[in-house]
């Protein structure tokens, strides 16, 4: 899947951060082993500290295969602001002149409010790519401390400006769902790259504790309340939260808890979690399961979580709610047990059933950890990417050369 010429693709954000799991490991990864020449533009990574931490993982192979480290991509670091207006505006601007100056074949960005900046950079002789994570119109929608009309008015203008600055551009989906919105989109699913040291382990070497994991950002839309009432449904129980928390939220969880707090631990209060650390504290336990009991929302009850992909990969059963969505994935897969996020009695029968029956709770981790190394697995996924970027440059350049006679 080489390209017989190296081309120049360019990642952009503004919000993600530097090491971001489909930006920086599955995308920019992917073209860079496909032979292209990738830089991301994004915010500093972390302290110094972090990064040396995080290079120590690496070195000592914890990363995705278990294999040798792979060169790290290109970073141009922008400026890092608190204030989400400073960074939508001067943010934008730094990223702009960084990504003009590079004078990329692709330029494939992440975030809405880099609209514009995509707009600018699209140029007759290149690709621009418009990477949509989330279904920003139903976000926005949910967000309540804004009145209705005012909601309402926001998800029109976003799709009228969306729909005016992405004309020229190609659209990268990362869920399925998001092709009803966008039939002309290529679907690029955010599923997980197969990491070799979980398929390796068997949870038959050890007795499952009583711990519950959850990985990914904190939030209440996903489910920070009801996940921190876990400990006092089942006295048994303590739960693991590996992610972005802001220590805010984490002190309401703990209020939550009462007298099951200290079941809660949390790792990345007010700071991001890199994925070489997730990983790691996947194989440090034998984990009870892998948790996402979200409240029902617009736009989480059509998602397929990147995280299920992810606990399945990890040989985790999944306890998550049961929309129907979620709960046509689960039994399809027979990964877990979908219960209502409402309902107390059968989310502590949800874990007395997997801490009773432990063949039961392996058996849904290996039908997960079969499904993510056939199926729902990145490379896949990588293939599409590839193969697509390939086709654009090559059409790209057919484009050009025929331009060229008829001028």
């Amino acid at each position: 899947m080489s390209m017989p010429q190296q081309k120049k693709v360019v990642h952009l954000t503004t919000v993600h951060h530097p090491y971001d799991p489909r930006i920086y490991h599955k995308e920019c990864k992917s073209l860079q082993r496909a032979g292209f020449d990738v830089t991301l533009i994004a915010q500093p990574a972390a302290s110094q500290q972090r990064q040396a931490e995080r290079r120590e993982l690496v070195q000592h192979g914890n990363t995705t295969t278990g294999s040798p480290p792979e060169p790290e991509i290109h970073h141009l670091p922008i400026q890092k602001h608190t204030s989400r207006m400073k960074r939508m505006l001067f943010g934008s601007l730094e990223l702009y002149r960084k990504a003009k100056a590079e004078k990329a074949d692709v330029y494939h960005f992440h975030d809405p409010e880099l609209l514009p900046v995509g707009w600018l950079l699209k140029k007759s002789g290149n690709t621009v790519i418009y990477d949509i994570h989330e279904d920003y119109v139903t976000s926005m929608m949910q967000k309540e401390y804004m009145a209705y009309p005012i909601r309402k008015l926001a998800g029109f203008l976003y799709k009228q400006l969306e729909k005016f600055f992405t004309k020229d551009m190609e659209l990268c989906l990362a869920e399925k769902y998001y092709q009803e919105m966008y039939p002309d989109g290529v679907l690029v699913l955010n599923y997980p790259t197969v990491n070799e040291k979980f398929i390796r382990r068997s949870r038959e070497e050890a007795p499952i504790e009583n711990k519950l994991l959850y990985t990914g950002n904190v939030s209440e839309v996903r489910g920070a309340q009801i996940h921190a009432k876990l400990p006092v449904i089942d006295e048994r129980v303590s739960v693991h939260f590996v992610g972005k928390c802001p220590g805010a939220l984490a002190e309401e969880m703990k209020q939550i808890a009462g007298d099951g707090a200290d079941r809660l631990h949390f790792e990345g209060i007010d700071r991001f979690v890199e994925k070489e650390v997730i990983e790691q504290r996947y194989l440090e336990r034998n984990w009870l399961a892998g948790i996402a009991l979200f409240p029902p929302t617009a736009h989480y009850m059509k998602k397929e979580l990147t995280k299920f992909f992810e606990y399945m990969n990890a040989g985790l059963p999944i306890i998550c709610s049961d929309f129907p969505v979620w709960k046509n994935f689960i039994d399809t897969y027979q990964c877990g047990l979908a219960v209502d996020p409402y309902d107390e009695h059968a989310i502590h029968q949800a874990m007395a059933y997997l801490r009773n029956n432990p063949e039961r709770a392996r058996e849904m981790g290996r039908n997960g950890k079969k499904a993510v190394t056939e199926e729902l697995n990145w490379h896949s996924q990588e293939e599409i990417l590839i193969t697509w970027y390939n086709q654009l440059l090559g059409t790209q350049s057919a484009n050009t050369a025929q331009k060229g006679l008829t001028d």
